[in-house]
């Protein structure tokens, strides 16, 4: 099968305890990575700079990346993938719990369809067991399914996601947009060809709270999706119609509502 890395980011909000489950998660697979890149953001707490120093000491295929600053996860997805030896790179969030045989699954999905650039799949949502799920992400499975449902939503779940270095890195890399870097470089891979999968099976089980909900709210996050949603009418990826339609949801949502009746939306109508 192909080697493949796994690129992750820590930084000084993280819990100990899930940063180690995370890494534990992706390193004990059915397919063992060739390495996993850590990328430390910026300073971190005492906790996690004990955890790295016995993972340094613990597995042989973990490389760390140090950053004086906190630069963002854009910036510092991008420093672990431009560090990267193999052309395909696994994504994997510092608090998630990647199924056990997640990047075999992938990997057979690379060798099934070779003239994809970007495999992705599900994600189970939980609040404190990764056993007990509180709500599932679908996607869409086939390249055109996934470009339609872009002109509405983000079409893959991104920390499930292995991609082709060089087509990322073709289009710019991981360039910082507030909440929506993953979504902003789906739309350029779109724009320049390249071609997507997601499996329909979970991958990962993700760590999800009020918080999270909290992150997809504000005036400063719907600006944040509007301005996305005007680069995708410009480059006629949306009809200004569907731009507007886009723009007038994410208003309600992000702006109108209330934490806790946004949380309900999200579980119910943007969740499976």
């Amino acid at each position: 099968m192909q080697k493949y890395s796994v690129c992750m980011a820590v930084y000084y909000g993280n819990e100990a305890d899930h940063f180690r489950a995370a890494v534990f998660s992706v390193y004990q697979q059915t397919v063992v990575p060739d390495e996993i890149i850590i990328v430390v953001d910026g300073p971190v707490s005492l906790d996690i700079d004990l955890i790295l120093s016995e993972l340094e000491s613990s597995i042989s295929i973990l490389r760390i990346i140090r950053l004086e600053e906190n630069m963002g996860h854009a910036l510092a997805r991008q420093k672990g993938m431009e560090a990267a030896r193999n052309e395909w790179i696994a994504i994997m969030d510092s608090d998630d719990i990647a199924l056990p045989n997640r990047f075999e699954l992938q990997l057979k999905a690379i060798e099934q369809h070779p003239e994809v650039s970007v495999v992705g799949g599900l994600i189970r949502e939980f609040v404190e067991d990764p056993e007990v799920a509180v709500g599932m992400r679908l996607v869409p499975q086939l390249d055109a399914e996934i470009k339609e449902y872009m002109k509405s939503r983000c079409p893959m779940n991104f920390v499930t996601v292995m991609m082709r270095k060089s087509h990322v890195q073709s289009v710019g890399g991981f360039i910082d947009w507030y909440c929506e870097e993953d979504y902003y470089l789906w739309v350029r891979l779109a724009l320049a060809g390249y071609r997507f999968h997601n499996l329909q099976e979970n991958l990962v089980n993700v760590r999800v709270g009020e918080e999270m909900y909290q992150r997809r709210g504000g005036l400063r996050y719907f600006k944040s999706e509007e301005r996305l949603q005007r680069y995708m009418r410009k480059k006629h990826l949306i009809s200004p119609f569907r731009y507007l339609y886009n723009v007038a949801i994410r208003f309600a949502v992000q702006v109108a509502m209330p934490n806790s009746v946004r949380g309900w939306i999200f579980q119910w109508f943007a969740r499976n």
